[in-house]
C-alpha cells in the first residue's frame, strides 16, 4: 500500500507564491519512491478535478497543464521520498484543493492527464488565493 500525505496549502495572495509537499510512503508495499511516476492534480470549488503537472520517476520528464504553464513546477526528491509542487504567480482561479497522485512506472504519455491512471491519492491540501 502506498500513502500520499500533501502538506503546504494555505492562503495566500494574487501574485504570491507557494510550495506545496507530497510525502510518500511505500513501506507496507515494499516499493521505493523511485518506482513511481508522481502528478498533482486539483479540484477548484464546484470544478472536476484537473491535472496540474506530472513528473517521471527519474525526473527526466515532466509535464504540465495548459493553465499552469510557465507559472508551476514539479520536482521531486528521490533522496527524501518527496515530491513538491512550485506555484508562482498565483491566480484567484487557482484556488482548489491540491492532490498529490502516484502510479507505477512508467505511465504512458497518453494517460498522463487523467485521474484514472493514478491508483494512489493523497488526503488533498487546501490552496486559497485571494484577489
Amino acid at each position: 500500500q502506498v500513502q500520499l500525505v500533501e502538506s503546504g496549502g494555505r492562503l495566500v495572495q494574487a501574485g504570491g507564491s507557494l510550495t506545496l509537499s507530497c510525502a510518500f510512503s511505500g513501506r507496507a508495499s515494499g516499493r521505493a519512491f523511485t518506482e513511481y511516476d508522481m502528478a498533482w492534480f486539483r479540484q477548484p470549488p464546484g470544478k472536476e478535478r484537473e491535472f496540474v503537472a506530472h513528473i517521471s520517476w527519474s525526473s527526466i520528464s515532466t509535464y504540465s497543464g495548459d493553465s499552469v504553464k510557465g507559472r508551476f513546477t514539479i520536482f521531486r526528491d528521490n533522496a527524501e521520498n518527496i515530491v513538491y509542487l512550485q506555484m508562482n504567480s498565483l491566480k484567484s482561479d487557482d484556488t482548489a484543493v491540491y492532490y498529490c497522485a502516484a502510479a507505477e512506472a512508467a505511465i504512458l504519455i497518453p494517460s498522463i492527464p487523467k485521474s484514472i491512471a493514478y491508483p494512489y491519492w493523497g488526503q488533498g491540501t487546501q490552496v486559497n488565493v485571494s484577489s
